[in-house]
């Protein structure tokens, strides 16, 4: 497939490439940039039992996918699809011991009473078309994933297969992008679709996989921007031909803000899903019941104090930014007390995330250096997304013991 490459010119190293997109006056000059993530693969599920399969295994709650389509959201509308669709959700499969193992993006493509026929005029045949939803999932585990998945399945009338050679994953991000409606910031896009007129080279393009194109915005935070799984051969929709960058951007801007992504930022079999802010990402329910791993979830939940979390990290020497020099494993210690205040999870020149504790990460400035590398300190960082009462914690459960 032809790929067009950012023309914003981003130095290719890693370290630069940071400088560069998080120069404010030249990122929010390109506009918002998008990328396609090599790192996801796209598994289809289809058949009678999909929603009551995958409901008693994930985190949230998928029974809505199985409803009635009442007031659904597409935050950006795209050529000839409607403008009212299920969005997305984010969700994760957990051991029974209530431990991290995968998380997935689940999608549902239109439905028969809301999709196009070809004519671009009215609801499209098929109403007794079997339910799919498609998730976009961690590809560096995929064969394990689908082989766990299908261990679960038993008699479940649910067919799981691998489309990661015909959908990709894309997301659209940067700038203030998440902050406007889609009629101001995408004003060519609220002038194609479901009621409207038609650009005859979009209906053309829109018959050319059975998903259909369309943005959502990131299920977890607005400030991730948009997210949408696509037609392999082709180049989403409101990707300009220069504005398509290497994922590797899009890893540097999540760790900005904060947040990690499938089973190795967030350790298979180790992490504890709300010290990585899974509910604060929307990925948990706790309404719906009992889910694979559910036990524990809930009895952290409800005892409502979570004294480590997933935190962003600046790495810098005396001398600057410390780029290259700590390797995900490293330990966070307090150079006055000399204890461990948490290990770092992932790194990407001097940006990272680490889990660290929450009493000991904000107390003061530069006492948190990495173990056995004294010349490099530790500046922890509070997404702006946090609610108040996380850091809050901590102080309780201090003045309760």
């Amino acid at each position: 497939m032809h790929r067009f490459k950012l023309s914003l010119r981003f130095p290719k190293s890693i370290s630069s490439s940071y400088r560069a997109i998080h120069d404010k006056t030249q990122f929010d000059n390109a506009g918002p940039v998008a990328s396609v993530l090599k790192s996801r693969a796209v598994v289809r599920f289809r058949g009678p039992d999909t929603v009551k399969f995958l409901q008693g295994l994930l985190t949230n709650d998928v029974r809505r996918f199985g409803e009635a389509v009442g007031e659904k959201t597409s935050t950006l509308p795209t050529p000839n699809l409607p403008t009212a669709s299920e969005a997305p959700m984010y969700a994760a499969l957990l051991t029974p011991q209530g431990r991290f193992l995968y998380d997935f993006f689940l999608y549902a493509p239109p439905r028969p009473d809301t999709k196009l026929d070809k004519t671009g005029s009215g609801p499209g045949p098929d109403p007794d078309e079997a339910l799919e939803l498609f998730a976009d999932v961690d590809a560096s585990v995929l064969d394990e994933l689908l082989s766990t998945l299908k261990k679960y399945r038993l008699r479940s009338k649910v067919d799981i297969e691998n489309v990661a050679e015909e959908l990709y994953c894309w997301q659209r991000f940067g700038g203030n992008l998440s902050e406007k409606s889609s009629s101001v910031e995408e004003p060519e896009a609220a002038s194609v679709g479901w009621g409207a007129g038609v650009d005859p080279a979009g209906m053309s393009a829109s018959h050319g996989g059975p998903l259909g194109w369309q943005w959502f915005k990131d299920p977890r935070l607005d400030c991730l921007g948009f997210r949408g799984i696509f037609p392999s051969n082709t180049t989403p929709p409101l990707v300009e031909a220069d504005k398509e960058t290497d994922e590797q951007n899009y890893f540097l801007w999540r760790i900005e803000n904060g947040v990690a992504e499938g089973s190795t930022e967030i350790p298979k079999g180790e992490a504890i899903p709300l010290e990585y802010n899974l509910v604060g990402l929307n990925a948990i329910s706790f309404d719906k019941g009992c889910y694979v791993g559910q036990e524990l979830v809930a009895r952290t939940h409800h005892r409502g104090v979570i004294r480590k979390r997933l935190l962003p990290l600046r790495f810098v020497k005396d001398s600057g930014e410390a780029e290259q020099k700590v390797a995900p494993g490293s330990e966070v210690i307090d150079s006055v007390s000399e204890k461990k205040v948490g290990t770092i999870t992932t790194q990407l020149g001097c940006r990272g995330l680490g889990v660290l504790r929450l009493d000991e990460a904000f107390k003061g400035s530069n006492t948190l250096k990495i173990q056995g590398q004294k010349d490099i300190k530790v500046e922890a960082i509070r997404p702006h997304w946090w609610p108040a009462e996380w850091l809050q914690e901590p102080q309780h459960q201090s003045a309760a013991v």
